[in-house]
């Protein structure tokens, strides 16, 4: 006991206790930003699961890949004879108070104080920033709701513009409908009374009142300048909405796969939509899921539907860097086709000037479609009011009316000619309609892969290209 009393002496002097266990050093480390020590495990428990962390005294922090160890405390406690270690530890278990007291005294005057006081200033800390990140939360709470109501108002007055327009839309077209029907009721009123007055005429006299022709009666022109305005109308209205936040806006299109809206008799905006009938196309078992590729896209060209469409953008998107990057306004797919047969569909009606066509990867970021030797395509320009296919930068004039859908059928067969491996490729391009039109067909060779390839030709107007999914017979 005698010897306990000298070691408690002792460590008046020298701290010899860790402040975890409260028992003799074990593998004494040292913490280098403050250089308080403790035991290798108890420091090792206390930080488990965290890289960084404070010291448990002086809250000050430190690393663990920092971590000294202590020789000159492990020497110290060498030099306690073995016999004299058990019985402070036997002393310690079944006088933990005392031992307790003895500790704190060991600590020298005030540090136990300190130590209680910075606890203590821990705590409110701690409490301080938990009420902070409450009242953050409150506030975000407040202010998401405050903007999704703020959202829905707005677009409520969107609604009920667009149905305000839907009516007024519906009922000028079923006032042009009453005016030309009442103008046809006339004429076939003035056309009654001239028979019934020419029956009374001799076979060698003539009426002078008998119109030699009667003027085609159309409502074509009003009813295409309604349709037009609904159109232009629609475009804006989703340009506004994606042109900027195409990828933060959500898809409002089904997930599996990209579907044009069917066709209602009693809305204009559908009947412009989808103003033909469409049919299953023969190659439709061949039919591949085609998406547009990020990285090969103008960036004045947004995407849109789960990239199966290509718009015209009034502002620069924000894609990420890609040296591959059309330098004009040009996008390609992501799938590439070395073998086998392969067909999509691109509506094409909701652009004045495009190409589709097929490419290798190798074309350049600034070679246009169909004027190289890499690339083949069949195009139309609204100025000249022409189809034509395009290779190598020869057209050839197609004289085919616009198609409103383009079906594009690839095939690729393995040959080989003088022991050289290559392909025999077939691309044929098809209006699709309610009959499918053959348009242009190419014949090639290639050992490489092909891709779908597009081209808007102005970013002066808005237009679009969307491909979509082929109705399976």
């Amino acid at each position: 006991m005698a010897a306990v009393i000298e070691l408690e002496r002792l460590q008046r002097v020298l701290e010899l206790h860790c402040s975890c266990c409260l028992q003799l050093f074990a593998e004494p480390v040292r913490l280098t930003g403050c250089g308080h020590s403790f035991c290798r495990g108890c420091i090792l428990l206390y930080c488990a699961g965290r890289p960084r962390a404070a010291c448990p005294l002086c809250r000050r922090a430190f690393e663990l890949r920092h971590l000294r160890p202590n020789r000159e405390l492990a020497a110290l406690l060498s030099l306690i004879p073995r016999e004299l270690k058990e019985e402070l530890e036997t002393h310690d278990r079944y006088g933990a108070a005392a031992c307790n007291d003895r500790s704190s005294a060991g600590r020298g005057p005030g540090e136990k104080e300190e130590e209680i006081w910075e606890s203590s200033k821990q705590a409110e800390v701690t409490a301080e920033t938990i009420h902070l990140l409450r009242k953050d939360l409150s506030k975000t709470k407040e202010y998401t709701s405050q903007i999704k109501s703020q959202i829905i108002k707005d677009f409520c007055c969107m609604k009920e513009y667009v149905e305000r327009q839907e009516r007024n839309t519906l009922m000028v077209i079923e006032q042009e409908q009453k005016a030309a029907q009442q103008k046809i009721e006339e004429t076939i009123c003035q056309l009654t009374d001239i028979k019934a007055l020419t029956s009374d005429l001799s076979e060698g006299q003539t009426y002078e009142g008998l119109p030699s022709t009667i003027n085609k009666i159309t409502l074509d022109e009003k009813l295409n300048v309604v349709k037009s305005a609904v159109e232009d109308l629609k475009r804006k209205l989703e340009i506004l909405l994606l042109e900027n936040y195409a990828q933060q806006l959500p898809a409002v299109q089904p997930s599996d796969s990209y579907q044009e809206p069917s066709v209602s008799s009693s809305s204009p905006e559908s009947a412009a939509k989808s103003p033909e009938p469409t049919i299953s196309s023969q190659f439709s078992q061949w039919a591949d899921d085609v998406t547009l590729d990020p990285t090969r896209v103008h960036e004045r060209l947004a995407l849109t539907a789960q990239n199966r469409r290509v718009m015209v953008s009034s502002h620069l998107t924000t894609y990420q860097p890609s040296p591959k990057r059309f330098s004009i306004s040009q996008v390609m797919c992501s799938q590439g086709f070395s073998t086998g047969c392969h067909y999509w569909e691109v509506i094409t009606k909701d652009s004045d000037g495009w190409a589709v066509g097929v490419a290798h990867e190798m074309i350049g970021k600034r070679d246009k479609l169909g004027r190289t030797e890499h690339s083949w395509c069949i195009e139309w320009l609204g100025p000249k009011k022409q189809l034509s296919a395009w290779h190598k930068d020869q057209e050839t004039l197609l004289h085919k009316d616009k198609p409103l859908k383009v079906g594009v059928f690839l095939e690729l067969q393995k040959k080989t000619v003088k022991s050289v491996e290559d392909t025999a490729t077939k691309v044929s391009f098809y209006s699709i309609t309610d009959k499918e039109t053959l348009l242009h067909t190419f014949e090639i060779s290639t050992s490489n892969p092909l891709y779908p390839a597009f081209w808007l030709y102005t970013l002066e107007r808005n237009g679009s290209l969307t491909i979509s999914q082929p109705n399976r017979r």
